[in-house]
């Protein structure tokens, strides 16, 4: 699937303990309610098995032009963000996610419809550090087409240039045939 040009530069991981962040606030809601005593013993096998799956189909890479999530049970989706069209990239972490140690990072791009964020992306290992990794590399990435669009703006001038000196040398050698 992925372009013969590409590179992966990193392949992120998800934390062990999403599943479990997942399922803890339907489980403290069930479990205050009297009704849903019963059902928390249906819940929490069910839920750890489809959170699970969900996260093993889950991943995210980072290649050195686009970043690549993939996930879903029943509906896969890929997603593929082009690394120049990356606006924001925020870490969060509610108080839920600081006691199982985990972040989301969310991903705005130029151009997106809606508010809010493209991707969120929680329980990533290294969430900080995969972050800056794919910042580091978006601004290789447009340091890398800024030299590209420099050294391209220069060609309308070699081709002005080129055709004067034709024009000249013609004109040198319709003066040298008289």
């Amino acid at each position: 699937m992925q372009n013969s040009q590409e590179t992966s530069i990193k392949q992120a991981s998800f934390a062990n303990n999403l599943g479990q962040y997942w399922l803890t606030p339907f489980a403290i809601v069930l479990t205050l309610s009297v009704v849903g005593i019963p059902l928390l013993l249906l819940y929490l096998p069910l839920g750890s098995i489809l959170t699970r799956r969900y996260i093993d189909n889950m991943s995210t890479e980072l290649t050195d032009r686009k970043l690549i999530v993939r996930k879903g049970i029943f509906t896969r989706t890929e997603n593929s963000v082009p690394l120049d069209k990356i606006t924001d990239m925020a870490l969060i972490q509610g108080p839920l996610m600081r006691i199982f140690k985990l972040h989301k990072l969310t991903i705005e791009t130029a151009g997106q419809s809606g508010a809010g964020a493209l991707l969120n992306l929680t329980g990533i290992n290294d969430a900080a550090e995969f972050r800056s990794l794919v910042l580091a590399q978006k601004e290789r990435l447009t340091q890398q087409e800024s030299l590209t669009v420099k050294n391209e703006s220069h060609a309308p001038d070699v081709i002005s240039v080129l055709q004067e000196i034709s024009a000249t040398l013609k004109r040198i050698e319709a003066n040298t045939k008289h």
